[in-house]
């Protein structure tokens, strides 16, 4: 069957979006569509050149015999803006206000197109970077670490407060909340990380870190390393634990007695910006 150049860059489109960080070799393409590998190249560089200009993402070349592309999501400076501006607005309702200054989000991490685009942003940041896995913890940050996932084309490892049955032989540790300053534990299934791993930390509220610092600790049980961390919502916080984090919403004040809500951009664009501004040229 005889396939004209717009039905081959359609389907590879679609088979690239579906594949992110996987490597792609000419040849199956070539036999998909009996078309000769020159062909291919010249229809892949016309979808790299669109995904750029559009903000979609970029196509990254591997060269030798056992090379092909990849595709990595990535968004462009404006688009990043817009998104996070808007969130940014929908955290202010003051509707959102919850009794010690927390924001009820639980309607965010149900949307989907929403969480699509927070995974995307936050994949975007750390799309050069080597990772395993992500990982969070139950259950609010889940949404946000299976969005982000997807654009790595990576596992999600879950850790949970008490062990499941079903999760066979675990790994425990007890770490002290950031804000609380309470003991708390952390379990995880020893399944669930091969050892060695690096592994992106996501949270979708942070305060002092002492999740994050959970975390951290209990990959160190894993002989496994932090490749990054990323976080929806972080508060203003002056004894934190983590410095070295990413996050999209910063919460500055909650006036509950005015139900008055400050949020700002968060350190998105001053961490991110290399490659925000690259594929905005």
């Amino acid at each position: 069957m005889k396939f004209r150049r717009s039905e081959r860059i359609i389907y590879m489109t679609h088979y690239l979006l579906e594949n992110p960080h996987q490597l792609v070799s000419l040849t199956l393409f070539a036999e998909r569509f009996g078309s000769a590998k020159s062909s291919i190249s010249e229809d892949l560089a016309i979808i790299k050149e669109t995904f750029e200009k559009c903000g979609i993402g970029t196509l990254k070349t591997v060269p030798g015999a056992a090379g092909g592309v990849k595709f990595y999501s990535r968004v462009n400076n404006q688009d990043a803006k817009v998104f996070i501006n808007d969130l940014c607005r929908q955290l202010k309702n003051p509707d959102r206000l919850l009794p010690g200054g927390y924001l009820y989000i639980m309607d965010l991490l149900g949307h989907p197109g929403i969480m699509n685009q927070v995974g995307k942003l936050l994949a975007s940041a750390y799309a050069d970077e080597k990772i395993d896995a992500v990982m969070t913890v139950a259950t609010k940050g889940i949404p946000i670490a299976h969005a982000i996932a997807a654009h790595l084309n990576v596992p999600v490892v879950v850790v949970r407060r008490d062990s499941k049955v079903t999760e066979g032989p675990t790994v425990s540790i007890n770490y002290v909340s950031g804000s609380t300053k309470r003991i708390q534990a952390m379990v995880l299934s020893k399944r669930s990380l091969k050892e060695g791993s690096k592994v992106l930390l996501v949270d979708d509220f942070m305060k002092g870190g002492g999740t994050i610092n959970g975390m951290i600790s209990l990959l160190a049980e894993f002989n496994a390393s932090v490749a990054g961390i990323a976080v929806l919502v972080e508060a203003e916080y002056s004894d934190r634990l983590i410095n070295d984090y990413i996050s999209l919403v910063k919460l500055k004040d909650v006036n509950e007695k005015e139900a008055a809500i400050s949020v700002v951009e968060g350190n998105y664009f001053s961490k991110g910006i290399e490659f925000l501004q690259e594929e905005s040229k």
